[in-house]
């Protein structure tokens, strides 16, 4: 059997390090123990509690998450710590969380900032940037802010979500913390390191007192683990009845690794000033194959019909690494009732991926007779033995890529602010100006290796049973052989790699493209009573270049354009103080977010009659914004708010065919991406927290806290129609919205125990578009909850033994065409186990 390997000894050094660290700390413990009345530990609670007064006091409306005593978010990463704010949903990759929706916006109309500075996105097409790439333990706080304010970018509709990382005035005097853990996943039998730790401490400069402080965090994770998989693409034939076209099963074998570190700086020489460096590096490396079987019907069939197939075997491995660099080195200073800030970033994000087996396709020899599939929704194939035989298959062809990406975004921003007095009332005004400089280059070079016959290749050296690797372990069914990525390398590698070089795929996707951006801004805010009231306006002006190349029936061609525009963008905001607890915040705002780098890649191919192409030409999005709540705290980590928003997005982005208009009159196939008129999105969010520490023991460390988003959007999209030659509209909800985001969850904590249950809710969304005329072949995402155990419990006051189960309920990922009868995509991950241990000094 091909068997994903174990790596079992982690739990055993987990355990024995666990032991001997309970015999260390006891016998410690011993000699204080007369001192020692309890162990005061904080948790969850307290961590609620300190980001729910950072929520409360904030002029904009956002949603925080706080680490706790020991620097630890509740989650696994920074995307699933998010996801539990109201309105933020997340994406998930391999049943991991990655990029984060806010209020049913996509993540690419959201930005990240790391200490204030722009994180550029890693991967070649997107703006996104995958927040499981920075480790939990280097962060401190995350905020998500749905509301900005003239001072702040621009660049997010739904929110942006804001990174802290850990500071030594974060602690008092010296604080450091280490960590060790075994995570086994159920799916593939494999159990997986984690280590990870942080320090701080403050020193005394000049004739201050502990005023210089020293933060240094590192984490270092390997996880083995994996999916299994069965896919159509949509491929059914619903004009026949709803029959399928053809079908693949995908196995899945995952190894990643995530390493970080940061070191910060903070400075503060006085009352009047500070000063500070912030610094982090993040890595990221993911190895993957991937061995599939596809099955393509001679004619498309309904659930149980039997008729003649072709089958396939395929192989994809690849290597792939992330890096994320992030540098911000900035100040403030008083001088009376000025005061003078500034900051410098520097932000630069890379995606290598070397050489690798992009697909290896092996085809069957012969039809297979008698052939087709069970079950619409999860479908598994009716067929012979003879699929499963590696003789009866024949490599057919290789491709082999590699790709590099950067990203990187420099930037320099200054702000002056003056405390003034305003008939009696305290009112300050503030002005600054951002420049920032965005680079995003791609290269990808592609070979294609066929026609090995013609090449001198014999029908045995070709077969697949020289190419086997064992037996595929695949949850869903029989799968059959797995294939040798080593043994294609040494097929290949014995050819002349230039003979077989794509041009026409290689430089039609390599290209350039920079977005420089200068913002100024004005803004005013004043207190009048119980009022406070901040009015200003934000100015962007963008210049965008983008060059590539073109390919027309295999002629090249260099493209190149070159935009400029420009965005007033004003806003108001109003918080009122009802009583001491309660207070009352109303914002309008306005924002803009440009296409991502897919949509503007100016790059072509025209091949006779069709073509696919980017259009650099899109305008960028714009978005009006209404929010209205009121927020209600109740006393510690307790609090209940309800807010109503409204978004009214000019511009947005959707995938078409431009075949039969235009300049595209004679083409059958002409895809690319426009701009829509108009979007709508309003919702309801409601929160609640509490701790019951008024009821007797044991249920005054009861923890209880909800939170859900109703949302709901309209959209019109327009396309021309080749079967009736006609423009056609249709109404649509925007991609990756969906109407219904929850979380639910239930904890107890006592000075050494605490546990937490937890639930979260995403319905379903569209995911793609099919074209205009062809609703019963969008693609949705269903409707998934993912439920997560966490226990801790502190068998000293510096040590503190941990247990997570993550996804209990086996949560798969479904995507269906046009309804849920029909499978687009269906993935099983299977549940996650950590045993982990935290020695801390605090």
């Amino acid at each position: 059997m091909y068997k994903r390997s174990s790596t079992a000894g982690v739990v055993g050094f987990t355990l024995t390090a666990l032991a001997m660290a309970i015999a260390s700390e006891r016998l410690s413990a011993a000699e204080t123990v007369a001192n020692t009345e309890h162990v005061e530990v904080v948790g969850q609670a307290a961590s609620i509690d300190q980001a729910l007064k950072e929520q409360r006091s904030s002029d904009s409306i956002k949603s925080v998450v706080h680490a706790d005593g020991v620097a630890q978010l509740p989650d696994e990463n920074v995307a699933e710590a998010v996801q539990r704010l109201p309105g933020v949903s997340v994406e998930r990759d391999q049943g991991e969380g990655r990029f984060v929706s806010v209020r049913g916006l996509g993540p690419d109309l959201n930005s990240v900032t790391i200490n204030g500075t722009l994180v550029p996105s890693p991967e070649s097409e997107r703006r996104a940037v995958a927040l499981d790439v920075l480790p939990s333990e280097l962060v401190q706080s995350l905020s998500v802010i749905k509301t900005l304010t003239p001072d702040m970018d621009a660049n997010s509709l739904g929110g942006t979500v804001d990174v802290k990382s850990l500071s030594a005035f974060d602690h008092k005097g010296l604080f450091y913390t280490g960590s060790s853990e075994a995570s086994y996943d159920k799916n593939t039998h494999q159990t997986s390191p984690k280590f990870s730790g942080a320090i701080s401490d403050r020193f005394s400069l000049g004739d201050g007192i502990d005023n210089f402080g020293v933060a240094a965090a590192l984490s270092w994770q390997k996880r083995d683990f994996g999916s299994d998989n069965v896919e159509t693409g949509g491929a059914w034939d619903f004009e026949q009845g709803a029959k399928l076209q053809e079908f693949e099963q995908r196995d899945y074998d995952i190894s990643r690794e995530r390493s970080g570190g940061g070191l910060n700086f903070d400075y503060k020489p006085d009352d009047l000033s500070s000063y500070y460096l912030r610094t982090l590096y993040s890595r990221y490396k993911d190895s993957e194959t991937r061995n599939s079987t596809s099955l393509e019907f001679a004619d498309p069939l309904t659930a149980g019909e039997l008729g003649d197939a072709e089958g396939s075997r395929k192989l994809k491995q690849r290597e792939e690494t992330q890096e994320i660099q992030s540098y911000v080195l900035g100040g403030e200073r008083m001088f009376g009732l000025w005061t003078l800030s500034g900051q410098a970033g520097y932000s630069r994000s890379s995606e290598d991926s070397p050489g690798h087996i992009a697909n290896a396709a092996f085809n069957g020899t012969d039809d297979f007779t008698d052939s087709g599939f069970y079950d619409n929704d999860k479908p598994r194939p009716i067929i012979g033995q003879s699929f499963y035989n590696p003789d009866n298959f024949s490599l057919d062809k290789v491709d082999w890529e590699k790709q590099k990406t950067t990203d990187t975004e420099k930037n320099l921003r200054l702000d002056l602010a003056r405390d003034y007095d305003f008939s009696g009332y305290a009112s300050q005004v503030k002005f600054g100006g951002k420049v920032s400089r965005r680079n995003k280059d791609n290269n990808l070079d592609a070979w294609v290796y066929e026609d090995f016959d013609d090449l001198g290749f014999s029908d045995e050296q070709l077969n697949l049973s020289r190419f086997k690797k064992g037996t595929v372990d695949y949850r869903l069914g029989q799968f059959g052989p797995g294939i040798s990525g080593s043994a294609i390398k040494q097929l290949i590698g014995g050819l002349n790699q230039a003979d077989f070089y794509d041009e026409t795929e290689s430089r039609v996707n390599d290209f350039k493209i920079s977005e420089d951006i200068n913002a100024g801004y004005l803004m005013n805010t004043i207190d009048i009573d119980d009022w406070r009231f901040i009015a200003g306006m934000r100015y962007e002006g963008t210049e965008f270049e983008a060059k590539g190349t073109g390919a027309t029936d295999g002629e090249f061609q260099s493209t190149e354009t070159k935009r400029r525009y420009h965005h007033w963008l004003p806003g108001l905001h109003a918080r009122y103080q009802l009583d001491k607890n309660t207070q009352v915040r109303a914002a309008w705002t306005k924002s803009v977010v440009r296409p991502t780098f897919g949509q503007l890649a100016p790059g072509f191919v025209i091949d006779d009659d069709e073509a696919t192409f980017g259009n650099p030409d899109l305008k960028p999005l714009e978005s009006s914004n209404l929010d209205l709540g009121i927020e209600h705290y109740m006393g510690h980590a307790g609090t209940v708010s309800a807010f109503v928003f409204y978004k009214d997005i000019k511009n947005f982005v959707y995938n078409t065919d431009l075949a039969g208009t235009g300049a595209w009159a004679d083409f059958s196939e002409a895809h690319t991406f426009a701009n829509g008129d108009s979007a709508k999105l309003y919702g309801l969010e409601l929160a609640y927290s509490q701790k019951f520490d008024w009821l007797p023991a044991p249920w005054n460390g009861l923890l209880l806290g909800a939170n859900t988003t109703f949302s709901r959007s309209d959209a019109e999209i327009e396309g021309f129609d080749a079967a009736s030659g006609i423009n056609r509209k249709r109404s649509i909800d925007l991609p990756n919205q969906s109407d219904t985001v929850g979380n639910l969850m239930l904890g107890w904590e006592d000075d050494k125990l605490s546990l937490r249950l937890s639930a979260n809710y995403k319905s379903d969304y569209l995911f793609e578009l099919a074209s205009i005329n062809d609703k019963a072949h969008d693609l949705h995402v269903d409707a998934q909850t993912f439920v997560d155990f966490s226990a801790r419990y502190s068998l000293t006051k510096n040590l503190q033994v941990s247990f997570e189960a993550q996804n209990l309920t086996d949560e798969p990922y479904f995507v269906y065409t046009g309804n849920r009868s029909y499978n687009g995509q269906y993935e099983e991950y299977g549940p996650t186990y950590k045993l982990g241990l935290t020695f801390t000094h605090f």
